[in-house]
């Protein structure tokens, strides 16, 4: 049993997720500086206001040494040198504009300036703008945080426009099957040229692809013909040897065993001739198959396997089936799970029977296997590679053949218990 993949991360999702990281970066950044040049600001316009307001009073009381100066609730005057009632903080400030400075538990910034008057210091009370300040402070984090899902919105819908094409042209390639030999994928004239050049590459190397594959059958289609004359004149010839009255006991054996491996030849290259097709080709050379009177024939020609062991092949009842494909595959792939039940068995019953859904179902008493054992099958049947341990024509081939005709092979086994092999053959339509 193999293990879940983790289910990964879309395209889209990694860009808009950076994106966003940046976005967030870029507007904290912006944030932050605003706020500095704001205190900066802010400090150069305090500055401003009170020196005037400061140098305003030095000039009339210059000119008016009668002139006092009205303290307010906002903004209070300090002689540092000759008000004996100075906080002692306030009076050791050296000159210059002094912020979040303590005085009586209230924020004053002070402006400390020495002038001919003495030094003096201007206290204003920052009470009545620290609402409007978190006020602003406030609205710049909202309309931040506003601006970053609005553009995160925006970068969401444009990325999802941006990745569409990728996305489509995926859904093209998993919409490929080995049997579209001359099946390309599209790429929209709209899409940006990094699609344009993958899908140029793709379609190049589908194109390749398929001559290969051409050539591969066109060479098994040769070889298998080929093979076809030396066969069948050993098999002619041994056919005649059996023939003769006089031939020796000791010879019949050896020559019934060359009879058996020329039809196992032959049937191999029925197949491998099957598999050189186009399925579109096999299926039009499709033949109607009764599978209820096909079964026992082919369990007949199987039965000498078990001659010296303790073994019997049992027919079950077969319901009327009826299929449509090439004879010499369904004889093929049946007769090689026997023959593998067969030799996987010590002794007791090998049942074959039929569901009327065309699903040919073997039970064997063998050793069984593991549910490890299992998966390593199926991975060698997805991987195209069953082996030849068992003779026959192996369950790679058997696997190549269900691909190729749109059979189904399932094997259940538990080990000690034997094995049940369901090889579901395409019913006839309209049957």
């Amino acid at each position: 049993m193999s293990l879940p993949m983790a289910r990964r991360i879309s395209l889209r999702k990694r860009l808009l997720r950076w994106a966003l990281v940046y976005l967030v970066v870029v507007t904290g950044a912006v944030v932050l500086g605003g706020e500095v040049v704001n205190e900066h600001a802010e400090r150069q316009v305090w500055r401003s206001l009170m020196r005037s307001d400061l140098q305003h009073f030095v000039e009339r009381r210059q000119a008016d040494p009668g002139y006092n100066w009205i303290d307010d609730p906002a903004e209070r005057l300090y002689f540092l040198n000759t008000d004996p009632d100075v906080p002692t903080k306030l009076a050791a400030l050296k000159p210059g504009l002094h912020d979040d400075f303590s005085i009586d538990g209230v924020e004053h910034v002070v402006l400390v300036e020495d002038t001919p008057l003495g030094r003096l210091a201007l206290a204003l009370d920052l009470t009545r703008f620290e609402g409007v300040e978190g006020w602003v402070t406030l609205g710049t984090v909202g309309a931040a945080a506003v601006a970053i899902a609005v553009f995160g919105l925006l970068m969401a819908w444009g990325l999802g426009r941006a990745v569409r094409p990728l996305g489509a042209m995926a859904d093209q390639i998993a919409g490929l099957r080995p049997d579209m030999g001359h099946a390309r994928i599209q790429v929209a004239e709209d899409a940006s040229e990094e699609l344009q050049v993958i899908g140029a590459a793709f379609n190049d190397y589908l194109e390749r692809n398929a001559r290969f594959v051409e050539r591969e059958r066109a060479f098994i289609d040769s070889a298998s013909h080929e093979l076809r004359t030396p066969v069948a004149v050993i098999a002619g010839a041994n056919e005649l040897a059996l023939e003769q009255p006089d031939l020796p006991v000791a010879a019949r054996q050896p020559l019934l065993r060359v009879r058996r491996t020329a039809r196992n030849v032959e049937q191999l290259i029925a197949l491998l001739l099957a598999l050189a097709k186009d399925p579109a080709r096999l299926a039009g050379s499709a033949d109607m198959v009764a599978l209820d009177e096909l079964l026992p024939a082919v369990v007949a020609d199987h039965r000498h396997l078990t001659e010296g062991r303790d073994l019997e092949i049992v027919l079950a009842p077969l319901p009327a089936c009826v299929i449509r494909a090439p004879v010499a595959m369904v004889q093929a792939a049946i007769g090689n799970l026997l023959r593998n039940a067969v030799e996987n068995s010590d002794r007791g019953r090998i049942e074959v029977g039929l569901t009327a859904d065309a699903t040919v179902i073997i039970r064997d008493p063998g050793h069984g296997m593991s549910p490890e054992e299992i998966s390593e099958v199926y991975g060698r049947l997805a991987r195209g590679g069953g082996g030849r341990d068992g003779g026959g024509i192996g369950l790679d081939l058997i696997a190549r053949l269900c691909e190729h005709l749109g059979w189904q092979l399932r094997i259940d086994s538990e080990p000690g218990r034997g094995t049940v092999a369901r090889l579901r053959l395409a019913p006839a339509e309209g049957l």
